[in-house]
């Protein structure tokens, strides 16, 4: 029965199936499998999706389509791992969300679904999210990495709001952050204190793993 259920999650993301997805998890619940089997497979499949669209092989609809049937299903097998307190092995935790003023998401949840495949225990904060909220999910989640995306030139500045407001906080040095998005260059990113950039979501991951490596600074 266990063995039924972790592959036909694998197999809703797999075919980019939300129903079956959410269906699955909560059967996974329900008959008491392991959640970090159960989430750990959601990230194997979630991997494959990633390494055929780095390979040409997928397109992007196709990883959104996965990312979302994993989503859907994520929250399920979440909750029930804080209920039995298992742990389960991360690279890290990320915060991940889209600036103030900007309601851009697809860039952005490449990145969370990349993060995710390779390693990383993720909390996806949405769009249009003001400095206060990247500071109190930080804490929360007790976070290693914060990935702000913004898409409009207008919005870039947000970022160097947060992490203006990271340093008000005293919380600056506990933190690495990552920038990107359509209106993030390098050299922006350089001049808001930002410990990282990549215009890409499969460099993001490796950016990421670098920074938790103790890296201290950008590609």
């Amino acid at each position: 029965m266990e063995l039924e259920i972790l592959e036909s999650l694998k197999r809703a993301v797999l075919e980019y199936d939300t129903e079956a997805a959410t269906s699955w998890a909560r059967r996974a619940v329900a008959t008491k499998v392991n959640p970090v089997k159960a989430l750990d497979i959601l990230t194997e499949a979630i991997r494959q999706v990633g390494d055929r669209f780095g390979r040409g092989e997928l397109w992007l609809p196709d990883l959104v389509g996965a990312a979302d049937a994993m989503q859907a299903a994520m929250p399920i097998l979440e909750e029930e791992l804080k209920r039995t307190g298992a742990k389960r092995e991360t690279l890290g935790v990320a915060v991940v969300g889209t600036v103030f003023g900007d309601i851009h998401s697809i860039g952005k949840s490449m990145v969370c679904t990349m993060l995710t495949a390779g390693g990383f225990e993720v909390h996806d904060l949405g769009v249009n999210i003001k400095a206060e909220e990247f500071l109190e999910a930080v804490e929360k989640y007790q976070a290693d990495i914060l990935a702000m995306s913004a898409l409009l030139t207008t919005t870039a500045v947000e970022q160097r709001k947060v992490i203006d407001a990271l340093k008000e906080k005293g919380i600056r040095e506990k933190i690495k952050v990552m920038v990107g998005g359509g209106a993030i260059t390098a050299e922006f990113a350089k001049s808001i204190g930002a410990d990282g950039y990549d215009p890409t979501a499969p460099g993001a991951v490796e950016l990421a793993k670098r920074l938790v490596g103790k890296s201290s600074c950008s590609s």
